[in-house]
């Protein structure tokens, strides 16, 4: 995280199409609450799935022009800051590139919310080093965001819902069916720490690059787009591989363990 954007999850409303949703509760019964939020909560959080079953990890980035949106502000802050060593100049080129998102979205008639997100982030980033005068803040509000993601899903593996679980579960039609088998619990909570060492592995190398001040700023908003969108793509998909079913797992979900 549209000439109407995709479905994320297609099929999702019809529990007959194929590659649909989590498996229909039995005839009469009410979806469970806790199912209908886990499934709100994968569709929210921007997870794709290609024809076959498969996660659709670029997609799921936000496509080429998704990324874009979430590198291009900082990498034209980077380079003029780099170039000028004005602030100001540098502040207003991340914030007209990410407008300029804004508008492309608003002629293409897709959502504004990654955009609008990018927009409100660059903003807020801007306004803090504009207040500290120092280039680094630009970094600094990542930091907590990133933090609290953290905390979310470590949260999440405590409690025994690990957030891979609720979101590979729908797209390989598991449902929540995978919290009651320990193997499958136990792969979900792996992949979500997967998932957590990458967001550690932000803060590992970006925290003191950030303490340095002046002197780390180039490597700072170098790692800051190299450890963005990138490292994101590949935990999701290392995450996705480390938590597949086992091909000869419960034979009532041999067709997704194939799938996936």
């Amino acid at each position: 995280m549209t000439a109407p954007q995709p479905d994320p999850f297609p099929g999702a409303s019809r529990p007959d199409a194929p590659g649909g949703k989590a498996k229909p509760e039995a005839a009469g019964q009410e979806p469970s609450p806790v199912a209908g939020l886990a499934a709100e909560y994968a569709a929210k959080a921007g997870l794709h799935r290609t024809h076959d079953g498969r996660v659709d990890v670029l997609r799921s980035a936000g496509g080429v022009q998704g990324i874009a949106e979430s590198i291009l502000p900082g990498l034209l802050f980077l380079v003029a800051y780099t170039i000028t060593r004005d602030l100001t100049v540098s502040l207003v080129a991340a914030l007209a590139a990410a407008a300029v998102f804004t508008v492309v979205r608003l002629v293409q008639r897709r959502p504004l919310t990654q955009a609008l997100a990018g927009v409100v982030g660059v903003g807020i980033s801007g306004w803090l080093a504009n207040t500290t005068g120092k280039a680094e803040d630009f970094y600094l509000p990542g930091f907590f965001t990133n933090a609290a993601y953290i905390l979310a899903m470590v949260l999440s593996i405590l409690v025994k819902w690990p957030v891979a679980g609720l979101l590979f579960g729908f797209i390989r039609n598991e449902g929540l069916d995978w919290r009651k088998d320990p193997d499958r619990l136990k792969a979900y909570r792996l992949g979500t720490w997967i998932i957590v060492a990458v967001l550690v592995l932000r803060l590992a190398v970006q925290v003191p690059l950030y303490l340095m001040g002046p002197e780390g700023f180039a490597a700072l908003a170098t790692t800051r787009l190299l450890m963005g969108a990138p490292l994101y793509i590949l935990g999701v998909w290392v995450a996705w591989l480390v938590t597949r079913p086992a091909p000869d797992a419960d034979p009532g979900r041999q067709d997704a363990a194939l799938k996936a």
